[in-house]
């Protein structure tokens, strides 16, 4: 189906015949006209613009498809998140979403992700509607002017068609949403959502594959630069808080999302941010606040009132996962070339909803490794009325692109690194503190940015601390500008005995998921993070769960 070795030239002249029209690397404004054209979406008081996903958010477990082959069988981490289909599933779905595609318009970007000189993936990007077109073009950096591209080869192409959902029994999937991704061919298909937050994906996980083998280790985090040039990285799970830690208006923001560390230092993937808007108001987070009444921005399943166009960024009624798609630019501080040095301190973000960990303790090279590997934190069931019943949640290296290496390996190459370039590392409680949620109240923004600033500047290096007697990290007794108190869970809660039992249980639940990884891992990386956590005489609190 796909004629030369790549599938690129293929797929491009099938689109050249079946398509009724191909708009290349539309302008912002344009794309503008086209959204609002094709009933896409409505421009909200200010200037962004507003799009629903309808019931579509992030896709379903078990959805995500790769095409079985030598090198995938060899390189690939194969788990209950990514199903194996063959080579004539792969044809089979292309020769019916070019079907679906016949005598449609069709939007094209050719874009870079990464900063160039070598630490770059080159895409291009193929939507059915032109706020995706949009929206990869905040993300990325556009390279050809309008209208031009069409004879460019990149080293990949994504395909993305919303309306096209796959036929399970049809195509051997499971639902009728899909990604399905052809390492060999170098081509991904979308299918059956709209939500934008797949394409980020796909693109993280193509470049994270791509630049494995040029020695780059790939990381899910944002990242600022201070005025001392010193580079931190925030990596944490969505609501964490991380690209609002990287929104300081007292440092340059670096990335969002997707990054890459190298022999050189780090570097972004992306040009733009994609962040988490419920809830955001301008008195806490005014940079942030600010995007979302900015011309360029895409605001996804944000509520707005048709009558006023004005949006209401409290409102959860669509989700309460809402987004902001922008440009860096639209921040007053952000680094154009992308790139940093090396970093001086990691952030490794949880939001607590048990309020047993503290709001920032130092971590040594084997506890971030295990912090690293376990990437906790809390989820909760959301519906109209808001967020609850939290439980823990552990996803291996902060999701890192399962492909290629085992999830102890990425472990183990991060704490190479933070080893070789002196990186400091904190663990940061964004959530509860001392007390669970539902009892007591989330940490304020201010404190976070606070506690980042002294241990950026050097400022907890000179504070006295404690070992915590369960998870056995530092825990500052001091830091300037914060009350001392809520630096310490155990004298924020109400009944130390019963906290005690939480931090106990907690505990065990770390334990328990490292036992997923460590039959695989060698003796060597086993023993070294298997004693970074123990509970001595565990109490059994097994039947009190982790209810509220």
């Amino acid at each position: 189906m796909l004629k030369d070795k790549s599938g690129l030239k293929g797929l491009e002249e099938i689109g050249r015949k079946h398509l009724r029209r191909i708009h290349r690397n539309l302008p912002t404004a344009t794309l503008y006209q086209e959204a609002v054209k094709n009933r896409e979406g409505m421009i909200a008081h200010l200037g962004p613009l507003v799009v629903a996903t309808a019931h579509h958010t992030e896709l379903a477990p078990r959805a995500r498809y790769l095409v079985r082959g030598a090198d995938t069988d060899r390189d690939v981490l194969w788990n209950d998140s990514l199903q194996g289909v063959t080579g004539d599933d792969f044809n089979r779905m292309f020769s019916r979403m070019v079907s679906y595609m016949q005598n449609k318009e069709a939007y094209v970007q050719t874009l870079r992700a990464g900063p160039g000189n070598g630490r770059e993936v080159t895409l291009r990007i193929i939507t059915e509607n032109a706020w995706h077109s949009l929206f990869v073009r905040n993300l990325y950096t556009p390279l050809h002017p309008p209208g031009e591209g069409m004879d460019f080869v990149p080293d990949f192409t994504i395909a993305h068609a919303p309306g096209f959902i796959s036929l399970p029994d049809l195509d051997n999937t499971r639902s009728a949403s899909f990604v399905m991704l052809h390492l060999a061919a170098k081509v991904l298909f979308i299918g059956g959502t709209a939500y934008a937050g797949e394409l980020r994906q796909a693109v993280f996980s193509i470049v994270s594959t791509l630049l494995f083998h040029r020695g780059v280790l790939s990381i899910r985090c944002a990242s600022n630069v201070g005025t001392d040039g010193g580079t931190a990285l925030f990596m944490g799970r969505r609501g964490t808080g991380k690209t609002s830690l990287a929104t300081d208006p007292d440092r340059k923001f670096l990335g969002d999302h997707g990054h890459g560390w190298d022999n050189d230092g780090i570097f972004a993937f992306e040009k733009g941010c994609y962040a988490k808007v419920q809830g955001v108001v301008q008195e806490k987070e005014p940079e942030l606040f600010r995007c979302t009444r900015s011309f360029g921005t895409i605001l996804e399943n944000v509520a707005m009132d048709p009558a006023t166009t004005r949006v209401d960024l409290a409102d959860r009624s669509l989700t309460e996962n809402t987004r902001a798609a922008y440009p860096a630019t639209h921040l007053p501080g952000h680094v154009p070339e992308m790139a940093a040095g090396h970093p001086k301190d990691v952030f490794l973000l949880t939001r607590d909803a048990f309020g047993v960990l503290p709001p920032i303790a130092r971590l040594t090279p084997q506890q971030a490794a295990y912090a690293f590997l376990s990437s906790y934190t809390s989820v909760f069931h959301e519906d109209a009325e808001g967020p609850r019943d939290p439980a823990p949640r552990f996803s291996a290296c902060f999701g890192t692109c399962p492909l290629a290496l085992p999830p102890h390996e990425y472990a183990m190459q991060f704490m190479e690194k933070i080893i070789r370039h002196g990186t400091r590392c904190w663990i940061m409680n964004t959530g509860w503190v001392g007390e669970p949620y539902g009892k007591g109240e989330r940490l304020d923004l201010s404190v976070s940015r606070a506690l980042v600033r002294a241990a950026a500047s050097g400022a907890l290096d000179n504070m006295p601390m404690e070992e915590d007697p369960v998870f056995g990290f530092q825990v500052p007794t001091k830091c300037p500008g914060v009350d001392t108190r809520i630096l310490d869970p155990r004298k924020m809660a109400a009944d130390p005995g019963e906290y005690e039992i939480r931090a106990n249980r907690l505990a065990q639940e770390f334990m328990a998921d490292f036992s997923r990884f460590g039959g695989g891992m060698p003796e060597d990386v086993r023993s070294t993070l298997s004693d970074v956590l123990t509970v001595e005489d565990p109490l059994d609190v097994v039947d009190l769960g982790f209810s509220m």
